[in-house]
């Protein structure tokens, strides 16, 4: 294989080769606009990875079966050209599979439409070293993707996932929320490449005009069709969410905890939160969230127990005055919200308003989740709502009732009288 690897892969992914190359991590999720030449690059590095490694096998996916032929497969092909080693594999479409001819090694595809029935596939050789999702966006949540790994991430050491996508507008989308708390793993690199950074003529002048033509035209279109950037949709209730691991140093200068609680049903779950609110620079922290469904009164008692051991006060919801009843009995001192006309829409005015809700998504993934995810809905024509969804928002309305003293306080001069 005599090919300058600078002709096949483009600079921003030289750093990201080193990483492969030196097995520092695990898990690769490689964003990126038209044109960045991410799905080129983990080709190339596939191919290269099985020439080296006699036990190397490779098991590429996309969620749905019918686009493997026209996509990854002839992506493989085109790698396989490129480092002039067309001789060396046979290539096969019934099944759709790659076979390195000197060993035996396969690249195998499979369709993810039903992913319980994707099952570890089995080699006259080696194991499944490579896993390539391709399009990632297109699976429905990161459960499918954590079922199918369950099945194929065994048996062999030094295993690399790839994850390759262009990002989803909306930062609500479950990939970009997922993105963002796997960049605290140690095992995991999160990549983010642009044509930009791309030889002009791998591109061609076409692509490069039609680029600049839309930057010019519909520069919010442009950053995200080409720079992969996500611009969002409109319909984000918070914008001003920010995902990063608070320290248990910072956790120790908060001076005043605030607690709120939302109680779940048999199917809906009970949301504890605890957060710090540093009014001078309008910034909210949440570090502490237990959210569970089934639970029992005396279990979620002494679940909050364990976080609130010298049993400071915590605000609930008012229209629960039996559980918050049982909860008093069971030795929690928990006082009901003081709700009232409007409270839920001033409630979130003022979260919005805040400068930055800073969440910890080691800590706390479902308040991540609720907050990044909460959307106003639309209506048939596709128009906004004027009303918040009453649904997935079981941390935020205990984040609400935590700090009714606050926006009670603010609301006094204005027209809510006290009421949250």
């Amino acid at each position: 294989m005599n090919i300058k690897l600078t002709n096949v892969i483009a600079p921003s992914f030289y750093e990201v080769h080193h990483a492969i190359r030196n097995k520092q991590y695990g898990h690769y999720w490689l964003k990126g606009g038209r044109g960045s030449t991410k799905s080129s690059f983990v080709s190339v590095e596939i191919i290269m990875g099985m020439m080296s490694d006699p036990d190397a096998n490779a098991v590429i996916l996309r969620k749905v079966k019918e686009t493997l032929r026209e996509s990854v497969y002839e992506q493989m092909l085109w790698a396989i050209d490129k480092l002039n080693v067309s001789h060396l594999w046979h290539a096969s479409l019934n099944p759709l599979s790659i076979t390195y001819k000197p060993t035996g090694q396969k690249i195998i595809f499979k369709g993810a439409d039903k992913p319980k029935k994707v099952k570890s596939s089995k080699f006259r050789r080696g194991y499944a070293k490579f896993i390539w999702y391709e399009e990632v966006d297109e699976f429905h949540n990161m459960q499918e993707i954590r079922t199918i790994n369950q099945s194929l991430v065994r048996g062999g050491p030094d295993i690399q996932v790839f994850y390759t996508y262009n990002p989803p507008q909306s930062q609500n989308n479950w990939v970009n929320t997922e993105v963002e708390q796997q960049k605290f793993r140690q095992d995991t690199l999160v990549h983010s490449s642009d044509y930009r950074s791309v030889p002009k003529e791998w591109l061609g002048e076409q692509f490069i005009n039609d680029a600049e033509h839309l930057k010019k035209s519909n520069p919010k279109k442009y950053e995200h069709e080409y720079l992969g950037i996500v611009t969002g949709t409109g319909a984000e209730v918070f914008t001003n969410i920010t995902q990063r691991r608070i320290t248990d140093d910072e956790i120790a200068r908060f001076d005043k905890i605030r607690r709120g609680l939302d109680f779940g049903f048999a199917a809906d779950p009970l949301h504890y939160t605890e957060n710090y609110y540093d009014k001078a620079r309008g910034r909210l922290f949440i570090f502490v969230e237990i959210h569970q469904a089934g639970l029992k009164n005396k279990e979620a008692v002494d679940k909050i127990k364990m976080f609130n051991p010298m049993n400071d006060w915590i605000t609930g919801d008012s229209a629960e005055p039996r559980t918050i009843a049982e909860f008093n009995d069971l030795g929690l001192r928990i006082r009901g919200a003081k709700k009232g006309p409007g409270s839920v829409e001033h409630g979130i005015k003022w979260l919005q308003d805040l400068n930055e809700i800073i969440i910890d998504p080691e800590r706390c993934p479902n308040t991540a989740r609720e907050f990044t995810q909460y959307e106003i809905e639309r209506d048939i024509n596709g128009n906004l709502k004027g009303t918040y969804p009453d649904k997935d928002n079981h941390s935020i309305d205990a984040t609400r009732y935590s700090l009714e003293d606050e926006m009670r306080g603010k609301a006094k001069i204005k027209t809510f009288k006290g009421s949250l």
